[in-house]
């Protein structure tokens, strides 16, 4: 369970970042205010690559460990879904 909420951290990252760029897209922003959200998005941005490299190096790994392993298209299910279900997936 503690890869749960790293996930949640990356999610939540990048939903600060959308907003974030949605804002600054807005113009409604002083340039103090613009400021300080570009530079919440670079940190949210590295952040969020941050996660993504160590998630890549433990596949990276997982397909070491297993040579005859052949990799398959991902295919997430959909997120904020009013149809998904996470009680049954357990």
């Amino acid at each position: 369970m503690a890869a749960k909420p790293k996930q949640t951290r990356l999610e939540d990252a990048l939903t600060t970042l959308e907003s974030l760029v949605e804002r600054m897209e807005s113009g409604e922003l002083s340039l103090e205010e613009s400021l300080k959200a570009f530079e919440e998005g670079v940190r949210l941005t590295r952040e969020c690559q941050q996660a993504l490299k160590q998630a890549e190096q433990k596949v990276s790994i997982l397909l070491e460990q297993s040579q005859d392993a052949e990799p398959a298209p991902f295919n997430p299910p959909a997120v904020n879904s009013p149809d998904s279900d996470d009680a049954s997936d357990h």
